[in-house]
């Protein structure tokens, strides 16, 4: 079985200690499964104004 990755980076609503915006997040993470992708780990990114998480997905070739 042959896979495709995808990454993406969302940032935090603030720039310090914000918070994900988790309904766009959904959103997002929704969309991308109806194409087929699948989540498979998310890491956190920076601080301060760069600080926000990375999504890591999957879909079969």
């Amino acid at each position: 079985m042959r896979w495709e990755y995808k990454t993406l980076s969302f940032k935090m609503r603030s720039s310090f200690f914000g918070t994900l915006d988790v309904d766009l997040f959904n959103q997002q993470l929704d969309a991308l499964g109806r194409e087929g992708w699948e989540l498979i780990s998310i890491c956190p990114l920076g601080m301060g104004a760069a600080s926000g998480v990375v999504a890591v997905l999957k879909r079969q070739k």
